[in-house]
């Protein structure tokens, strides 16, 4: 059989209108009885658009002109917003993106048969300047001899053509367009992939990956511009273990997570990309576990410690379990320093039966549960045999949170608060709150 000669041509623009928005912030309109998500769209909306996606059950597409705007539209901060992937909700006031974020997890909840909670005041902090931790890309374009740093553009692998960002933390967006110049600078400008971000209070460290040996030149040139730029710099030959620093010789990233709490952080562990709204969301987690000093508290997916060593100020004793076996080291590391000798550390994949491990065979008055995407389920079908009569549950996927809540209802819980907390503002990502006691 000959194959066809010529390729399906992209569909022509047409125009639609928006029905309402999706959980991910995404209008909704119907074509010709199939679903149609349209990123910078907003319910209300006429909008001219063309597809960039198609599926069996709907299509994808991306607004080309808005005809008749929605009273929810602003104009984007950012000159990048709609091409880069960092962000997805700028089109949209800060009110009413929380209000699409808090509408979509109480739909969800309340279609699970979940109801009669009371609805925790959504926390939000700074909506610009706010991300700590970031991962850029990095590419040298041969054609163009120019290098992009920056975040992916949407639904693309390619790397958006940015000079700054207005997310990132201050002194790394405006210095998108330097980053640039350096790397374009360098010998080795083609095996450089990514530059890892990560920020304190005080510090700000830059993790080049390369792929080849630096040559002595592209040392100096590095080293030269992390003095100008008081960047902390850090070099990645190879895998996470190759990270070692380049200038200063003696580098500290420190938290502050909540009152005289200090922990100590490497550049690529996992921390919260929000600072201040971890502070705030510790806070409050704090005021709903209501820790007793005569009390056991369980944390887990604990990481560093960020909310077992504040626990740990107000309880009796806290366990934190963790995935990571280097996590729960640094853990053990921070109380240690603290002097706090009420806590004690384990590595151990939550997915798994740990009928043998020491913690599992324990009582425990209240429990603390901050799982990754994809939620606790396998932990939750269990969490009955702990006997605690109180869990707060962080989330950052309320689908998981949600289907996680509905198992714990019937494990004998009650579903006594739930909220929602802008950790990312300008994106779609909703993390939330969930409090239970038992009945």
């Amino acid at each position: 059989m000959a194959r066809r000669s010529r390729r399906n041509k992209t569909p022509e623009p047409f125009e639609v209108e928006i029905e309402s928005l999706s959980h991910e912030g995404r209008g909704i309109a119907r074509v010709d009885g199939k679903t149609l998500f349209v990123f910078g769209a907003l319910a209300g909306e006429k909008v001219i658009v063309r597809i960039t996606k198609t599926n069996k059950k709907y299509d994808e597409a991306r607004v080309l002109e808005v005809l008749t705007a929605s009273p929810m539209r602003i104009e984007p901060k950012c000159d990048y917003f709609g091409l880069c992937g960092g962000c997805s909700m700028q089109h949209m006031s800060r009110e009413d993106q929380l209000n699409t974020k808090q509408s979509a997890v109480l739909e969800m909840a309340k279609h699970a048969g979940l109801n009669d909670f009371e609805v925790i005041p959504a926390l939000l902090g700074d909506s610009w300047s706010y991300r700590q931790k970031a991962r850029l890309g990095v590419k040298f374009v041969i054609k163009k001899d120019k290098a992009l740093v920056g975040f992916r553009e949407k639904n693309s692998p390619f790397l958006t053509d940015m000079d700054s960002c207005e997310v990132l933390h201050p002194k790394v967006g405006k210095a998108i367009l330097d980053l640039k110049n350096l790397v374009e600078s360098l010998e080795a400008k083609q095996t450089i992939p990514q530059i890892e971000v990560a920020a304190d209070d005080s510090n700000v460290t830059l993790v080049f990956r390369h792929l080849e040996p630096l040559s002595e030149q592209d040392l100096n040139s590095l080293t030269q511009y992390a003095k100008e730029s008081g960047f902390y710099l850090q070099l990645q030959p190879k895998g996470p273990d190759s990270i070692h620093n380049l200038y200063p010789a003696e580098q500290q990233l420190l938290l502050k997570p909540a009152s005289e709490i200090e922990i100590e952080f490497k550049a690529t562990d996992f921390t919260q990309v929000n600072a201040d709204m971890n502070r705030s969301m510790i806070q409050q987690a704090m005021h709903f576990l209501d820790p007793k000093n005569d009390e056991k508290v369980l944390d887990l997916f604990c990481g560093l410690g960020n909310f077992s060593l504040p626990i740990a100020k107000k309880c009796g004793f806290v366990t934190g379990v963790e995935g990571s076996e280097v996590m729960a080291q640094r853990a053990t590391e921070n109380a240690q320093k603290l002097g706090l000798n009420n806590t004690a550390f384990y590595a151990a994949d939550l997915t798994q039966d740990h009928l043998g491990s020491e913690w599992i065979k324990q009582k425990f008055d209240k429990i603390l549960l901050d799982p990754p995407r994809t939620g606790a389920m396998e932990v939750v079908e269990k969490i009955d045999q702990f006997g605690a009569n109180k869990i707060v549950y962080i989330s950052c996927q309320p689908t998981t949170l949600i289907r996680d809540a509905v198992i714990l209802l019937k494990k004998g819980y009650k579903l006594t608060h739930l909220g929602v907390m802008d950790m990312f503002p300008q994106t779609a990502h909703v993390e939330s709150m969930a409090v239970f006691d038992k009945v």
